[in-house]
């Protein structure tokens, strides 16, 4: 949203100066609003980030009006012209942001690396590709302690304005040729019906890329670009369209805004032909344009860029510390507008305004700058411990797999590609046994469960291998290519079962474990999955080998440590630490009944769900009944919390009569 330029404060003649409309920083000013409500609290506006394709729409025209009539000697003049406006623009205030924000975040955030690599690509106009990378959900929680998350809009514009110099020069519009008009209005309309289209195909197969990258955003800048160009050429379009009441399209605005999350195609199509159509009708005399040109309005317009970057840190970091409350929230405001009412005044005004500096000189100061400033960041990220605030949630700290200093500790778990070795190292046998083994195979969760089973089954040497990134025990056709190819998903299924099925005996058990959090439950919760169980259960039937299936843990939240009290945070917030417990014995129904109907027809294998054996009474949060914290993330459990449900894992074998074939089994084997 933020690379629009204020005409006002670059008005250098009296061209420059005609085209300035102050209604328009005044619809900056209701978009900003918009987004600040919205992120403020989303029951409030739904659709309030809708904001931000205002703000496309708006670049999109501003950014062609300062365009028309520039004179410039030659492509390289006009092209360096218009990186040194961007660079004044948006470098400083954009600098000062990241570098405190970063500081911020390292001080509350016991992990802060995603957090302060979004702050770096932010820098280079990339932040939105790794926020897509990383397979962000923008409506996530996730996203609300991220301090760098809306920079995504960033990305999108400056991406832009990597293409759009050359379709102004090449087009002739640029050079004031008398079809450039013409051509750059041919040429965006063509690109604008490709990028829609682009945009509502990949709204249904992909939407973090629909919502992220440029191209299927392209469309809202270009319609921007579009109505500018219909003006200037076509008088009877702004006649036409400014017959049209603005009051009726800021109220048409406003109700899209209140369309939920999952109309959000036909919501973002919607607000941005308003928008443009807006900004066709928003003329003098109309009550609309009086308000737009209100001085606290117009003034709210021009620290827009400044306020959207802002906004978002005060959220976050209040996230991480005091919450958000009805009697915080005029606190959070007020620092806001301070903020945002500084960096226009201190930064962004003075650097724009400055011209004893050389064009060449800008544009290399600009990059030296985010250079140095993304280094000294990326040592933050090396080193969040030399300035974070000490926390008393030691396990957030040192978990099964990292010690404090962050250094990996565990082999069987795999944190890379699965290889053959490490499998024979881990589930590999002596050549003699004293007693019988358990084998545990899946993801990390399944790994949550190993003491759990340990304690459960003491006459058992429990062996396990267990992989991350998501690489459960499932069938290569469950198997997405991006996990297979950071951990050879598929191999790992195939040679792991294969060395089991060569190593069991009677006697022997296999446990089997699974993340369900998030949408894995729905992923797994198939016929597909459940045959591929029963196929391995089936070829060990012979040795009467049983199957434990496990399910998943269920976390009341993504960020445990958000739920210890510190004295920066005084005030725990009860949404993210715990949820009712029949939250937790619906949140995996269909994967149960799908487990539970498995059991019974299949010999051989037992279902034992334990993950509301972390629950106390009715409630689901970070302590066990005996005062064990539970949580090292959102979904991984503390050893010494697994611990606790070997008692359960006992019961609910017995019951299903598990520990009765195991007797046979052994039996048989004595035999």
């Amino acid at each position: 949203m933020a690379g629009t330029p204020s005409p006002v404060a670059t008005s250098t003649s009296n061209l420059r100066a005609s085209k300035y409309r102050p209604e328009i920083d005044g619809l900056r000013a209701f978009a900003v609003v918009a987004v600040i409500i919205n992120h403020f609290n989303k029951d409030l506006l739904p659709g309030g980030y809708l904001g931000v394709d205002i703000f496309f729409v708006i670049s999109g025209y501003v950014i062609t009006s300062s365009l028309a009539g520039r004179e410039s000697k030659n492509f390289l003049d006009f092209l360096t012209g218009f990186y040194e406006r961007r660079i004044k623009r948006l470098v400083p205030a954009l600098v000062v942001y990241v570098l405190i924000s970063s500081v911020l975040i390292c001080l509350f955030n016991p992990d802060p690396g995603v957090a302060l690599k979004t702050g770096i690509t932010s820098l280079f106009g990339l932040s939105n590709l790794y926020l897509l990378k990383t397979s962000t959900d923008y409506f996530a929680q996730s996203t609300e302690l991220n301090p760098f998350v809306h920079t995504w809009s960033l990305g999108v514009e400056e991406q832009f304005y990597l293409l759009f110099p050359f379709l102004i020069w090449f087009s002739g519009f640029g050079q004031q040729t008398a079809k450039g008009a013409r051509n750059l209005f041919f040429w965006v309309g063509a690109l604008t019906i490709a990028s829609l289209i682009g945009f509502i195909y990949l709204h249904q197969v992909n939407q973090p890329a629909a919502y992220f990258l440029m191209p299927p955003r392209f469309w809202e800048m270009a319609a921007g670009c579009l109505i500018f160009i219909g003006f200037q050429k076509r008088a009877k379009i702004e006649q036409a369209l400014e017959q049209v009441p603005p009051l009726l399209v800021m109220a048409a605005m406003v109700g899209v805004m209140f369309l939920p999350v999952s109309s959000a195609v036909p919501a973002t199509i919607g607000v941005v032909v308003l928008s443009a159509v807006l900004i066709a009708c928003l003329k003098q005399g109309t009550t609309a344009y009086q308000f737009f040109t209100l001085e606290k309005v117009v003034y709210i317009g021009l620290i827009s860029y400044s306020l959207y970057l802002w906004h978002w840190t005060v959220l976050s970091i209040s996230r991480w510390t005091i919450g958000i409350h009805w009697w915080s929230a005029p606190f959070q405001i007020g620092l806001m507008l301070g903020l945002a009412a500084f960096s226009y005044a201190k930064i962004e005004s003075p650097f724009r305004k400055q011209q004893e500096v050389t064009r060449s000189l800008t544009i290399a100061a600009g990059i030296g700058i985010v250079a140095s400033t993304s280094i000294f960041i990326e040592y933050l990220k090396r080193n969040p411990d030399r300035i974070a605030l000490k926390t008393s949630n030691q396990v957030i700290l040192s978990t099964w797999w990292h010690d404090k200093e962050g250094r990996y500790i565990e082999y069987c778990h795999v944190k890379g590609e699965f290889s053959r070795q490490t499998m024979i190292n881990c589930l590999g046998l002596s050549t003699s046994r004293n007693r019988p083994v358990g084998f545990l195979l899946g993801d990390s969760h399944a790994r949550n469960y190993l003491v759990a089973a340990r304690n459960a089954f003491p006459g058992h040497t429990i062996k396990y291998l267990t992989m991350g990134h998501g690489c459960a025990f499932m069938p290569s056709s469950m198997i997405s290519d991006s996990i297979d190819s950071k951990v050879k998903c598929a191999k790992y299924v195939e040679e792991a079962s294969r060395y089991v099925q060569k190593l069991a005996q009677p006697g022997d058990i296999v446990l089997i474990g699974q993340a369900l959090r998030d949408g894995d439950s729905a992923a797994r919760s198939t016929p597909e999955y459940f045959s591929h169980i029963e196929a391995f259960a089936n070829n060990l039937m012979e040795l009467r080998v049983p199957i434990v299936l496990f399910d998943g843990t269920y976390p009341p939240g993504k960020y445990p440590e958000l739920c210890t009290k510190e004295f920066w945070r005084p005030f725990p917030g009860a949404a993210n630490c715990e949820k009712p417990i029949r939250d937790n014995k619906t949140a995996y129904q269909r994967f149960d009944h799908m487990a539970s109907e498995l059991a019974k027809r299949t010999q051989n294998i037992f279902y034992a769900p334990l993950r509301i054996g972390l629950c106390v009474n009715a409630t689901c949060g970070q302590y066990t009944s005996s005062g064990t914290q539970i949580w090292h993330d959102n979904g991984h459990i503390t050893e010494k919390a697994s611990s606790e449900l070997a008692g359960l894992l006992k019961s609910e074998l017995r019951t299903g009569g598990f520990f009765d074939y195991l007797g046979l089994a052994q039996k048989h084997t004595s035999n």
